[in-house]
Protein backbone atom coordinates (compact mmCIF):
# COMPACT_ATOMS: atom_id res chain seq x y z
CA UNK A 1 0.00 0.00 0.00
CA UNK A 2 2.93 2.40 0.83
CA UNK A 3 3.45 3.36 -3.33
CA UNK A 4 -0.43 3.49 -3.54
CA UNK A 5 -0.18 6.10 -1.00
CA UNK A 6 2.55 7.77 -2.53
CA UNK A 7 1.26 8.08 -5.55
CA UNK A 8 -2.33 9.46 -4.60
CA UNK A 9 0.02 11.86 -2.29
CA UNK A 10 1.89 13.32 -5.34
CA UNK A 11 -1.58 13.85 -7.49
CA UNK A 12 -2.78 15.27 -4.24
CA UNK A 13 -0.23 17.67 -4.73
CA UNK A 14 -0.67 18.57 -7.47
CA UNK A 15 -4.25 19.55 -7.24
CA UNK A 16 -3.45 21.71 -4.11
CA UNK A 17 -0.90 24.00 -6.67
CA UNK A 18 -3.84 23.46 -9.46
CA UNK A 19 -6.31 24.88 -7.51
CA UNK A 20 -4.37 28.13 -6.21
CA UNK A 21 -1.22 28.72 -8.76
CA UNK A 22 -2.99 27.01 -11.84
CA UNK A 23 -6.41 28.62 -11.13
CA UNK A 24 -6.21 32.24 -12.81
CA UNK A 25 -5.21 30.10 -16.29
CA UNK A 26 -8.18 28.06 -16.09
CA UNK A 27 -10.32 30.38 -15.47
CA UNK A 28 -9.02 32.70 -18.47
CA UNK A 29 -9.26 29.28 -20.82
CA UNK A 30 -12.80 28.82 -20.04
CA UNK A 31 -13.43 32.67 -20.78
CA UNK A 32 -12.19 31.83 -24.17
CA UNK A 33 -14.47 28.73 -24.57
CA UNK A 34 -17.25 30.25 -23.41
CA UNK A 35 -16.81 32.52 -26.12
CA UNK A 36 -16.12 29.91 -28.92
CA UNK A 37 -19.41 28.40 -27.53
CA UNK A 38 -21.25 31.24 -27.88
CA UNK A 39 -20.44 33.06 -31.41
CA UNK A 40 -20.16 29.23 -32.58
CA UNK A 41 -16.36 28.62 -33.12
CA UNK A 42 -14.90 25.68 -32.39
CA UNK A 43 -12.31 24.34 -29.54
CA UNK A 44 -9.67 21.82 -30.94
CA UNK A 45 -7.16 19.38 -29.16
CA UNK A 46 -4.19 17.99 -30.52
CA UNK A 47 -1.56 16.08 -28.63
CA UNK A 48 0.65 12.92 -29.57
CA UNK A 49 1.63 9.73 -28.14
CA UNK A 50 -0.09 9.44 -25.13
CA UNK A 51 -1.67 13.11 -25.25
CA UNK A 52 -3.59 12.03 -27.77
CA UNK A 53 -5.70 10.76 -24.73
CA UNK A 54 -6.68 13.60 -23.59
CA UNK A 55 -7.43 15.13 -27.06
CA UNK A 56 -10.03 12.59 -27.32
CA UNK A 57 -10.84 13.27 -23.03
CA UNK A 58 -13.26 16.12 -23.86
CA UNK A 59 -14.94 14.25 -27.17
CA UNK A 60 -18.58 12.60 -27.34
CA UNK A 61 -18.92 11.56 -23.98
CA UNK A 62 -21.31 11.84 -21.08
CA UNK A 63 -21.12 15.58 -19.87
CA UNK A 64 -19.21 16.16 -23.03
CA UNK A 65 -19.94 19.33 -24.76
CA UNK A 66 -20.54 19.18 -28.77
CA UNK A 67 -18.34 21.94 -29.87
CA UNK A 68 -15.03 19.75 -29.77
CA UNK A 69 -12.94 18.78 -32.68
CA UNK A 70 -10.36 16.27 -31.54
CA UNK A 71 -6.69 16.01 -34.29
CA UNK A 72 -6.54 12.31 -34.18
CA UNK A 73 -3.81 11.59 -37.03
CA UNK A 74 -3.22 7.46 -37.17
CA UNK A 75 0.70 8.43 -37.66
CA UNK A 76 1.27 10.37 -34.38
CA UNK A 77 -0.88 8.50 -32.45
CA UNK A 78 -0.02 4.68 -30.68
CA UNK A 79 -2.20 2.01 -31.43
CA UNK A 80 -0.34 1.83 -35.68
CA UNK A 81 3.00 2.16 -34.17
CA UNK A 82 4.00 3.38 -30.79
CA UNK A 83 7.80 3.43 -31.68
CA UNK A 84 7.29 5.05 -35.24
CA UNK A 85 4.69 8.01 -33.18
CA UNK A 86 7.57 8.89 -31.10
CA UNK A 87 9.92 9.04 -34.67
CA UNK A 88 6.65 11.18 -36.23
CA UNK A 89 5.82 13.95 -33.56
CA UNK A 90 9.61 15.29 -33.95
CA UNK A 91 9.15 15.49 -37.81
CA UNK A 92 8.46 18.98 -39.15
CA UNK A 93 5.90 19.40 -42.24
CA UNK A 94 3.13 17.62 -40.72
CA UNK A 95 0.90 20.82 -39.33
CA UNK A 96 0.20 21.99 -42.31
CA UNK A 97 -1.46 18.88 -43.46
CA UNK A 98 -3.35 18.66 -40.74
CA UNK A 99 -4.29 22.48 -39.69
CA UNK A 100 -5.62 21.93 -43.41
CA UNK A 101 -7.82 18.91 -42.87
CA UNK A 102 -9.15 19.88 -40.00
CA UNK A 103 -10.39 23.39 -41.15
CA UNK A 104 -9.06 25.58 -38.46
CA UNK A 105 -10.17 29.20 -38.52
CA UNK A 106 -9.27 32.56 -37.23
CA UNK A 107 -11.53 32.48 -34.18
CA UNK A 108 -10.86 28.91 -33.36
CA UNK A 109 -9.10 28.18 -30.59
CA UNK A 110 -7.00 25.29 -29.56
CA UNK A 111 -5.80 23.28 -26.86
CA UNK A 112 -2.04 21.56 -28.02
CA UNK A 113 -1.14 19.12 -25.39
CA UNK A 114 2.59 18.02 -24.75
CA UNK A 115 3.83 17.03 -21.87
CA UNK A 116 7.69 18.04 -23.15
CA UNK A 117 6.65 21.04 -25.43
CA UNK A 118 9.63 20.65 -27.77
CA UNK A 119 8.54 18.21 -30.60
CA UNK A 120 8.79 19.55 -34.30
CA UNK A 121 5.19 18.90 -34.59
CA UNK A 122 4.06 20.19 -31.47
CA UNK A 123 5.77 23.76 -32.13
CA UNK A 124 4.29 23.71 -36.01
CA UNK A 125 1.04 23.22 -35.21
CA UNK A 126 1.28 26.04 -32.60
CA UNK A 127 3.52 28.43 -34.64
CA UNK A 128 0.73 27.72 -37.32
CA UNK A 129 -2.21 28.24 -34.79
CA UNK A 130 -0.71 31.69 -34.13
CA UNK A 131 -0.27 33.09 -37.41
CA UNK A 132 -3.56 31.83 -38.55
CA UNK A 133 -5.34 33.68 -35.73
CA UNK A 134 -6.63 30.59 -33.83
CA UNK A 135 -6.14 30.87 -29.74
CA UNK A 136 -3.37 28.67 -28.27
CA UNK A 137 -3.60 27.12 -25.62
CA UNK A 138 -0.61 25.14 -24.02
CA UNK A 139 -1.45 22.12 -22.01
CA UNK A 140 2.53 21.32 -20.78
CA UNK A 141 4.70 20.12 -17.85
CA UNK A 142 7.12 23.28 -17.63
CA UNK A 143 9.31 21.45 -15.11
CA UNK A 144 9.99 19.19 -17.68
CA UNK A 145 9.95 21.97 -20.71
CA UNK A 146 12.85 23.81 -19.75
CA UNK A 147 14.89 20.52 -18.69
CA UNK A 148 15.99 20.41 -22.30
CA UNK A 149 16.40 22.18 -25.22
CA UNK A 150 13.61 22.23 -28.19
CA UNK A 151 13.58 19.95 -31.52
CA UNK A 152 12.19 22.28 -33.36
CA UNK A 153 14.34 24.89 -36.15
CA UNK A 154 12.83 27.77 -34.64
CA UNK A 155 14.62 26.85 -30.89
CA UNK A 156 10.90 27.54 -29.42
CA UNK A 157 9.22 25.56 -27.36
CA UNK A 158 5.50 25.30 -27.36
CA UNK A 159 4.98 27.46 -23.74
CA UNK A 160 6.78 30.32 -25.63
CA UNK A 161 4.47 30.33 -28.08
CA UNK A 162 1.53 29.64 -26.57
CA UNK A 163 -1.57 32.48 -25.30
CA UNK A 164 -1.77 30.58 -22.48
CA UNK A 165 -0.28 27.91 -20.39
CA UNK A 166 -1.64 25.30 -18.29
CA UNK A 167 0.61 23.49 -16.21
CA UNK A 168 0.33 20.28 -15.72
CA UNK A 169 2.85 20.49 -12.53
CA UNK A 170 4.31 17.11 -13.20
CA UNK A 171 8.06 16.09 -12.75
CA UNK A 172 11.12 15.84 -15.44
CA UNK A 173 9.99 12.27 -17.20
CA UNK A 174 6.32 12.77 -16.06
CA UNK A 175 6.43 9.12 -13.87
CA UNK A 176 6.58 10.01 -10.40
CA UNK A 177 7.30 7.03 -7.68
CA UNK A 178 10.64 4.91 -7.72
CA UNK A 179 10.85 1.37 -6.04
CA UNK A 180 14.14 0.63 -4.38
CA UNK A 181 16.76 -1.48 -6.70
CA UNK A 182 15.08 -0.46 -9.89
CA UNK A 183 16.36 2.08 -12.35
CA UNK A 184 13.97 4.91 -13.73
CA UNK A 185 10.60 5.67 -12.06
CA UNK A 186 6.78 4.36 -12.57
CA UNK A 187 3.38 6.66 -12.76
CA UNK A 188 3.29 8.99 -14.21
CA UNK A 189 0.89 12.14 -13.57
CA UNK A 190 0.53 13.68 -16.94
CA UNK A 191 -3.05 11.60 -18.05
CA UNK A 192 -4.61 12.03 -14.91
CA UNK A 193 -4.07 15.69 -13.95
CA UNK A 194 -4.10 16.97 -17.93
CA UNK A 195 -8.17 15.25 -17.80
CA UNK A 196 -8.88 16.95 -14.26
CA UNK A 197 -7.70 20.45 -16.29
CA UNK A 198 -9.67 20.19 -19.43
CA UNK A 199 -12.68 18.93 -17.40
CA UNK A 200 -12.51 22.25 -14.88
CA UNK A 201 -12.46 24.58 -18.01
CA UNK A 202 -15.56 22.60 -19.53
CA UNK A 203 -17.71 23.06 -16.45
CA UNK A 204 -16.45 26.56 -15.98
CA UNK A 205 -17.05 27.53 -19.46
CA UNK A 206 -20.45 26.13 -19.07
CA UNK A 207 -21.59 27.96 -15.85
CA UNK A 208 -19.91 31.24 -17.50
CA UNK A 209 -22.47 30.40 -20.56
CA UNK A 210 -25.61 29.70 -18.28
CA UNK A 211 -24.95 32.86 -16.37
CA UNK A 212 -25.29 34.83 -19.82
CA UNK A 213 -28.15 32.67 -20.69
CA UNK A 214 -26.81 30.58 -23.00
CA UNK A 215 -26.95 26.69 -22.62
CA UNK A 216 -24.43 24.54 -24.75
CA UNK A 217 -25.47 21.78 -26.35
CA UNK A 218 -23.56 18.10 -24.62
CA UNK A 219 -23.77 14.85 -25.28
CA UNK A 220 -25.52 12.33 -22.55
CA UNK A 221 -24.04 8.84 -21.30
CA UNK A 222 -25.14 5.96 -23.94
CA UNK A 223 -26.07 3.79 -20.99
CA UNK A 224 -28.58 5.63 -19.12
CA UNK A 225 -32.32 5.51 -20.30
CA UNK A 226 -32.35 8.16 -22.80
CA UNK A 227 -29.19 8.78 -23.91
CA UNK A 228 -28.95 7.45 -27.38
CA UNK A 229 -32.27 9.63 -28.47
CA UNK A 230 -29.80 12.78 -27.08
CA UNK A 231 -26.91 11.53 -28.49
CA UNK A 232 -28.11 10.61 -32.05
CA UNK A 233 -29.88 14.16 -32.18
CA UNK A 234 -26.66 15.85 -32.25
CA UNK A 235 -24.82 12.78 -34.00
CA UNK A 236 -27.20 13.58 -37.04
CA UNK A 237 -27.06 17.57 -36.55
CA UNK A 238 -23.13 17.39 -36.30
CA UNK A 239 -21.89 14.57 -38.29
CA UNK A 240 -21.15 16.57 -41.24
CA UNK A 241 -19.64 19.48 -39.36
CA UNK A 242 -17.26 17.87 -36.62
CA UNK A 243 -14.74 15.27 -38.10
CA UNK A 244 -15.03 11.88 -36.44
CA UNK A 245 -18.48 11.87 -34.76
Amino acid sequence: MEKLLEYTENIENIINKIKTEGAENINKTADILCDILMNNKKLYLFGTGHSHMLAEELFYRAGGLVNIQPILPEKLMLHISASESTVAEREEGIAEKLFSEYGLKNGDAIVIISNSGRNGVIVDMALLCKEKGVTVIALTNLNHTYSGESRHKSGKRLCEIADIVLDNYGCVGDACVNVDGIKGSFAPTSTVIGSLILNAIVVEAVNKCSKKGFYPEHFSSSNVDGGDEINNKLVEKYKKEIKHL
